[in-house]
């Protein structure tokens, strides 16, 4: 019986076979670090370069309601914009490192208990969507979402987060920004707005497809109204004080007076291009619940003022 003959190739060198179980698990791992390093290098890119288009432009853009957007620095938008997004999305924007742990556990047991499906996603949450993501898709499209709010609280701060969150905000049908919301509904640009035409802009958010900031009915209308009540809460408290840090504030001037002519606004189907009569003429209307705040008692806490109500329905803010 003839002997095996011992290899020459030293022990070292020699080529082990790996099992496919190995190799799978191998490729998921440099899938992973791929995906890792790729992100943190699109988000460190946001960081300095403004987003040129978004999943839901393209959306729009293929379905042939096109994309506007024109773009504003934070240093340039209204702060009353800015104060009226963080009393309708997330008054706790300049506390929490991109989520709100309580308003998502309030959310869930109002969900569980039937009726309107309410989200509980932060400004920094829904700004991680806009950017990265697309709307719907579940829970996958949530994890990868946690994972986007990670990075931008820690990449690029909560005046970046803001900055891009009230410019790819969609605000109406192929309307995305405050700025082109702003020129859409009012006829001027958002560096000066009133109280009432910014918390309208945000009253728009949660569903932007299905509102509209002119002539609002209903649930819009009320919201809107509560928006304009809590501005004053938030500037009060200094709820928006981390938007501006280590720049000036934009200064707080009128809007200018815009003729009143009829003018094309897409998506009429759901909007009346009927303005409001001037605010003071207009009979205050009941805050949303019996337990909503106002901006009357300044002597009140404003822990109990300003509670961390979140996007009210499904659409841009969940």
């Amino acid at each position: 019986m003839s002997r095996r003959t011992k290899s020459t190739i030293p022990r070292y060198k020699r080529k082990r076979s790996v099992g496919w179980p190995r190799r799978i698990v191998g490729w998921i791992v440099k899938l992973i670090l791929a995906f890792i390093i790729l992100s943190v290098l699109w988000v460190l890119t946001y960081r300095f370069v403004n987003p040129p288009i978004t999943v839901t432009m393209v959306e729009d853009i293929l379905s042939g309601r096109g994309a506007h957007k024109e773009w504003m620095p934070i240093e340039r938008i209204d702060r009353d914009m800015v104060q009226a997004s963080i009393a309708a999305e997330d008054s706790k924007f300049c506390l929490h490192h991109g989520f709100d742990f309580e308003a998502i556990e309030d959310a869930m047991k109002r969900n569980a208990s039937g009726g309107r499906i309410r989200g509980g996603s932060t400004i920094s949450q829904q700004t991680a969507k806009n950017a990265f993501l697309w709307q719907n898709g579940g829970y996958f499209r949530k994890g990868m979402e946690a994972w986007f709010t990670f990075l931008i609280e820690h990449l690029w701060g909560k005046q970046r987060i803001m900055e891009v969150y009230l410019n790819l905000a969609e605000t109406g049908i192929g309307t995305y920004g405050v700025n082109a919301g702003s020129e859409r509904y009012f006829g001027h640009d958002a560096t000066a707005m009133t109280a009432i035409e910014a918390a309208r802009i945000a009253a728009v958010l949660p569903l932007p497809k299905e509102r509209g900031a002119i002539a609002p009915k209903g649930f819009t209308r009320r919201y809107g109204n509560t928006i304009a009540a809590r501005i004053p809460i938030i500037a009060r408290d200094g709820l928006d004080a981390c938007v501006y840090k280590g720049i000036t504030p934009p200064a707080k001037t009128a809007p200018p007076r815009v003729a009143k002519k009829p003018r094309p606004i897409p998506g009429a189907e759901y909007e009346s291009p009927k303005a409001l009569p001037p605010i003071e003429n207009r009979v205050p209307e009941p805050p949303l619940t019996t337990t909503e705040p106002t901006a009357a008692p300044a002597q009140q806490n404003s822990a109990n003022t300003v509670p961390p109500e979140q996007s009210k329905e499904p659409g841009n803010g969940v």
